[in-house]
């Protein structure tokens, strides 16, 4: 449990790095992909959905999914740091927190996480340099998706 404090806390700590965030816009890709010097891999088009996929710095992949509307119902990442999930959770954030507490208290386990509640999914693991996770909002995404989407 101190490993994976620790771990959250140093993301936390680490400057941030700005991606569209769960429930936002993806209009805002291409200004924090400059703003964070982060490479774009691909932007990947499928029938109901589209990916971007980022490639910070620091070497860590963060795959945003959003909906023709333009809205991100689903983020994704891995590698050796996590990312700043205050900026990727978004509003979704004080939620996620919350849940983290919880799933704390009932299951002791290190490293992994899973939470689901009140329209928020999240499912991470991570140890020393190896950090991976997703999360979505089922009520944000398009008809005709489902979240084995998001990974």
């Amino acid at each position: 449990m101190r490993r994976t404090t620790f771990a959250l806390l140093l993301a936390l700590a680490i400057p941030a790095h700005a991606f569209a965030s769960l429930g936002g816009s993806v209009s805002t890709v291409e200004a924090d992909r400059v703003q964070t010097k982060s490479a774009l891999v691909r932007i990947q088009r499928i029938d109901r959905y589209s990916v971007h996929e980022l490639l910070s710095p620091t070497g860590t992949t963060v795959r945003e999914y959003y909906g023709s509307n333009g809205v991100v119902f689903g983020v994704a990442w891995d590698g050796e740091w996590p990312p700043d999930l205050r900026q990727l959770l978004g509003t979704y954030f004080d939620q996620y927190q919350r849940g983290v507490q919880s799933a704390r208290r009932v299951a002791r386990s290190r490293g992994r996480l899973a939470i689901d509640n009140n329209g928020l999914v999240v499912q991470s693991a991570g140890h020393t340099r190896s950090f991976s996770g997703i999360a979505y909002a089922p009520g944000l995404m398009p008809a005709g998706v489902t979240a084995d989407v998001v990974k």
